[in-house]
């Protein structure tokens, strides 16, 4: 026994393994597919499974007759009721490995595509600490080929997987083999359940694998084209995985929100730490306005307090409400649920400042909100208040497209539950009693929201200078600057002279 297959013969004497078998129309191929399984490892493994997907030829009966034979002790057979996919099967035959409470789990296609003589090189690899096994055909680029690849298949292939890698920013080999492996443990994170049910399920479960930063290291397999029917549309496969890796590169950048891809931790906290650009919202607030110097009172700006305490120093005092208390020393926090009536718990005083930056979208009810700011706030106060522009242009591409998606951050915020354009932000203030004095808008903060380089930084300007030109389409967000107008308990506290 060579050193490869003592590696592999370990990793069967040290994990539960099972081989799932998915079969569509195999009745050609199953049985030879079952024997090529090399005897030493059929007797280390603790099943083999195949879910046929309710073929329509004999594939079912055929495994059956095998289960009389020496697979009879190791061989389960089941049959869906109906045609779920190839993902759908993936999904069906996952969920039960982990029920079953098996440590590894090997796909194996029924069409005898994928060669079971390579199990050995699959099962050698996780000797070495990682997530996942694929079986590689384009490890070695000709390889392929001199195995019967078509030629429109291997330049496909690798213009298909070169196009992914890009977008994900992965390293892979080959995003379009059949032939892999998953430790369940790791397999158990992704939300795979959600992933498309049809051949482009693969590509699904590498994108979901890189978000968590989960290893696949792959090996190389031979290339075998034989008789098996193929059932998949190549334009229509290379169409879906091309779209899933785009929906994947724009939830990084929060334009696009899909669950399936929504595996990265996170904590709140970092979703709502202040913006630091020198064009954002909150760097404008804090190096360009000229407030009043009396009492502060911040809304929603707890945690790092990245706004309200660079006031500490000018304002007689300031005050922050959040569910979050500030973590910044002489910002006196309130922990409130802005959604309740906050104002309840706050001291009996007049604000000369009131800030709600990033907010008022958070509020079930914006309208009580603002009317519970406007009692707190002096009759020279000053408010100043920012959201985000839903008119935004590419929030209006999304939805010529029939997209219309909730994300972690950024306009479609899954916790916004009011969403504004300029127009609309501008009319609910004024009929919540202020008087708008001054707008800004603002452009998308690209290193902040997705790191410094050269090219944000220039990409970011132009975001900018495109908001001031045309602030409907091009603002990403949007600041208004408002004083509340007189109120009835205001007019009666003042005296008339003559």
């Amino acid at each position: 026994m060579n050193d490869e297959n003592k590696a592999a013969l370990k990793t069967l004497e040290e994990h539960k393994v099972a081989i799932f078998i998915v079969a569509y129309n195999a009745q050609a191929h199953i049985e030879k597919v079952l024997h090529r399984i090399p005897d030493w490892i059929r007797e280390k493994l603790c099943e083999i499974y195949v879910i046929d997907d309710c073929s329509t030829d004999e594939t079912y009966s055929v495994l059956n007759n095998l289960q009389e034979n020496k697979f009879s002790e190791i061989l389960k057979v089941y049959q869906t009721p109906q045609n779920l996919g190839y993902g759908g099967n993936q999904i069906l035959g996952y969920k039960y490995a982990i029920k079953k409470q098996y440590d590894i789990v090997i796909l194996l296609h029924g069409d005898g595509q994928y060669a079971p003589e390579s199990l050995p090189h699959i099962l050698a690899a996780y000797q070495d600490d990682v997530d996942a096994v694929f079986g590689s055909r384009f490890i070695e680029k000709k390889a392929a080929i001199n195995g019967g690849m078509p030629l429109y298949k291997w330049w496909g292939n690798r213009i298909l997987t070169r196009i992914q890698n890009f977008l994900i920013g992965g390293r892979m080999n080959e995003f379009h083999s059949g032939f892999r492996s998953y430790k369940l443990s790791s397999l158990s994170k992704c939300p795979f359940e959600k992933n498309s049910r049809w051949f482009d399920f693969d590509a699904d479960i590498i994108y979901q694998f890189h978000a968590l930063g989960l290893t696949i290291k792959e090996v190389n397999i031979p290339t075998y084209y034989g008789d098996e029917i193929c059932y998949v549309n190549g334009i229509k496969y290379a169409w879906r995985c091309i779209k899933g890796a785009v929906k994947f590169y724009f939830m990084k950048y929060h334009l696009f929100y899909d669950p399936k891809y929504d595996v990265e931790k996170s904590d709140s906290q970092s979703l709502y730490q202040g913006k630091s650009s020198p064009l954002s919202v909150h760097y404008h607030v804090i190096n360009h306005m000229d407030l009043p110097r009396g009492d502060l009172l911040d809304l929603g700006g707890g945690g790092d307090a990245k706004v309200s305490k660079h006031f500490l120093e000018r304002n007689k005092s300031v005050t922050c409400v959040d569910k979050e208390l500030p973590t910044i020393p002489n910002v006196r926090g309130i922990q409130a649920d802005l959604d309740q009536p906050w104002s309840q718990a706050l001291p009996d005083q007049k604000y000369e400042v009131v800030l709600a930056l990033d907010v008022i979208e958070h509020l079930s009810c914006p309208e009580k909100g603002m009317k519970e700011l406007y009692d707190r706030m002096s009759a020279q106060g000053v408010l100043v208040a920012s959201t985000g522009n839903i008119a935004f242009f590419i929030t209006r591409v999304m939805l010529f497209l029939g997209a219309f998606n909730y994300g972690k951050k950024g306009l479609l915020d899954l916790t916004h539950k009011r969403l504004f354009t300029i127009n609309s932000f501008k009319r609910m203030i004024e009929q919540s009693g202020f008087e708008v004095i001054e707008m800004k808008s603002f452009g998308i903060p690209l290193t902040d929201v997705v790191g410094k380089s050269s090219l944000l930084e220039v990409l970011e300007k132009i975001s900018f200078y495109l908001s001031r030109m045309w602030p409907g389409l091009f603002a990403y967000q949007i600041l208004f600057v408002a004083k509340p107008i007189i109120n009835i308990d205001q007019l009666e506290s003042m005296t008339f002279k003559r």
